[in-house]
């Protein structure tokens, strides 16, 4: 497959991404505890309609459509945030959830675009390369800012007081049933490398 039609494809699944998040952001927003991550989601939401219209301009100089891609990887990573809006914690405990949610997915972004930027350059697509720089920069910025915020809310969640076990939902269940099923297929891998 030619360098062009890999980075189609994966320009393609940038911008599912992308469009993931104009929904997904939100529910963050609305679910954010501490006005600052309010603010912060609320303020990105813009950001990345603004990353889709960039995208959408991609798609216009190399002559082909956007549509034809969807991205599971930031399905997974959406999965994750709306669990971490489920979580039954209170004040900044809660935050702390939607905090790693929305690293993660600034960093899955992150590497998207960082990977296309090359691709572009190896081609020499210099219209592209500014577009999806300019999406790279925002990206980096807004993780720079959710680090930045993560700080005192991090220490506001340690000072709360520790509350006893609650019985795990059906959804946790399973999650801790497919964490020991991953845990238990990677132990000979594990083993091959600490015997090396």
């Amino acid at each position: 497959m030619p360098l062009k039609d890999v980075l189609v494809d994966e320009l393609r699944d940038m911008y599912s991404a992308e469009n993931q998040l104009v929904k997904a952001l939100p529910k963050l927003a609305k679910g954010a505890k501490g006005a600052k991550l309010k603010e912060l989601f609320t303020a990105h939401l813009e950001e990345t309609k603004g990353q889709v219209e960039r995208l959408k301009q991609v798609f216009e100089h190399l002559g082909e459509k956007p549509t034809g891609q969807h991205c599971n990887g930031m399905e997974g990573i959406v999965e994750e945030g709306k669990d971490a809006l489920e979580k039954d914690e209170e004040g900044a405990s809660f935050d702390c959830g939607l905090i790693g949610a929305a690293l993660r997915t600034e960093h899955y972004e992150i590497a998207g675009y960082q990977a296309t930027i090359s691709m572009a350059k190896t081609l020499g697509m210099q219209d592209v390369i500014d577009l999806l720089t300019e999406n790279l920069n925002e990206e980096m910025a807004a993780a720079a800012k959710i680090t930045a915020a993560a700080g005192p809310i991090f220490t506001q969640s340690s000072e709360e007081p520790e509350k006893g076990q609650k019985p795990k939902s059906g959804k946790e269940k399973y999650s801790a049933q497919k964490s020991r099923e991953d845990e238990k297929k990677a132990a000979p891998g594990l083993k091959k490398r600490a015997s090396s």
